[in-house]
């Protein structure tokens, strides 16, 4: 986003993505009434509160994920109290924002648990993004034993994939 209200509730509570003026950084109306471009712009102007500086030593397409998989995050971490040492979050899925989530979770000191349809990512989570714990959300042993143990789960499919499981009547798949 390049801009908000700046007024609304939402905005007051530094909530600036719910703000129902909030203008995107892509095909929307900016205050000046010209349309944004995103990353096909040339030059782009933004609110100071939206900006962020990127450190010289760090390249581009390092800090690229940051800015958008990490917000979508890292935010709820933050907002929901799950940045704290000790705590434990569960993460569904390891695809990018689960890459990140994980990431994120590990560095604020918070144990991790991915929750994944498919067996093959344990060594991913666990070797590569050193993840605490790796679960099988088809495997409703280790799904039973692990009700319970977590602080908060931040589910990082696709709605597509959420539907395709409740569409091929997998509903007793749910991490709940």
């Amino acid at each position: 986003m390049v801009g908000s209200c700046r007024s609304c509730d939402s905005c007051a509570d530094h909530l600036e993505n719910y703000c129902p003026k909030m203008i995107l950084t892509y095909s929307a109306k900016y205050y000046d009434g010209t349309t944004t471009y995103g990353g096909y712009s040339d030059i782009m102007v933004a609110d100071e509160n939206f900006i962020v500086r990127i450190p010289e030593n760090l390249p581009l397409d390092g800090a690229a994920p940051l800015l958008c998989a990490g917000i979508t995050t890292y935010s709820p971490l933050r907002h929901f109290g799950l940045d704290k040492p000790g705590m434990h979050v569960g993460v569904v899925g390891l695809g990018g924002l689960g890459h990140v989530a994980v990431k994120f979770a590990k560095a604020l000191g918070v144990k991790v648990t991915v929750i994944s349809t498919s067996p093959k990512k344990k060594a991913e989570a666990v070797e590569r993004l050193h993840a605490d714990s790796f679960l099988v959300s088809t495997d409703q042993n280790e799904m039973q034993a692990a009700m319970g143990t977590m602080d908060g789960i931040i589910d990082t499919r696709s709605l597509l994939s959420f539907q395709f499981s409740f569409d091929h009547g997998k509903e007793d798949n749910r991490c709940s």
